[in-house]
């Protein structure tokens, strides 16, 4: 998951009455989120602020499509960031009536799409009856996703619908299945190969499988790539992502090391 955070333009927006002052106060929480953040370096802060921003945004002007998935996108960062599941719960089912409203005036939106799956992905995480519903759902709207750009955010539809894959039960219980994960996954990569998350994830699943000889090809391509991405994905607003990143390459380097399995 990345803390890649939503570009909320800060100007054009007209206030008027009570709306006005709703969205100018959650502006001015921005700015002051935005110094503070700077200032500590809190990812969780920046994502908070920006969320009410782009709340703000979408307050100002409901019918623009862009401002909806802008409020998607920051309401599956914050949320993230959640403390207990009646938290992320309500941050998400905010996110969810937004994106669906806003799938049904622009169905071929692949961002309306792919945000609504995110934060689907969140509201599951709090429940345990009818998580499985919710997954059901998320395959077919990242599906409608990839459809429309398989492309956006670095290969989101693909990253997301194999780690979905890979993390589910299987079948009878629900949509788990190992080969659409390595499909998805890869197709991840060849879309964007340098982008880290992707050979992140295909390698995570990969020691899981216990497939160390693969894992080992794919630890190489991490250290080859990993100056380009250092170089390119760089600011402050890639700063929690790289923190996530190094973790989990550093976890993967211990499992590479592990002799390996008898199943390879």
């Amino acid at each position: 998951m990345s803390f890649r955070q939503a570009k909320t333009a800060k100007t054009g927006i007209r206030f008027s009455g009570e709306l006005g002052r709703f969205a100018l106060l959650a502006l001015l929480v921005f700015m002051a989120g935005s110094l503070w953040a700077g200032e500590t370096n809190a990812p969780c802060a920046r994502a908070e602020a920006e969320f009410l921003a782009a709340r703000a945004q979408l307050a100002a002007a409901p019918e623009n499509g862009t401002n909806a998935w802008r409020l998607g996108r920051t309401a599956f960062i914050w949320a993230d960031c959640a403390t207990n599941d009646q938290q992320r719960a309500a941050i998400a089912e905010e996110a969810i009536r937004v994106c669906r409203a806003a799938v049904a005036r622009e169905p071929k939106s692949a961002a309306h799409h792919y945000y609504l799956a995110q934060n689907l992905g969140q509201l599951a995480q709090t429940k345990s009856l009818g998580a499985l519903k919710l997954v059901r759902e998320m395959e077919k709207v990242w599906l409608q996703a990839q459809a429309l750009d398989e492309r956006l955010d670095f290969a989101g539809p693909d990253r997301s619908l194999g780690l979905l894959y890979l993390e589910s039960p299987g079948w009878p219980t629900s949509i788990g299945n190992n080969a659409k994960a390595r499909a998805h996954l890869e197709h991840a990569i060849q879309l964007e190969p340098d982008y880290p998350d992707n050979r992140l994830s295909l390698a995570e699943a990969l020691a899981k499988w216990h497939k160390k000889g693969e894992l080992g090809t794919q630890m190489s391509a991490l250290t080859e790539l990993w100056p380009r991405a250092k170089a390119r994905f760089t600011g402050r607003e890639w700063e929690a992502s790289w923190q996530d990143w190094e973790t989990r390459l550093a976890a993967l380097k211990l499992k590479a090391k592990q002799p390996a399995s008898s199943n390879q």
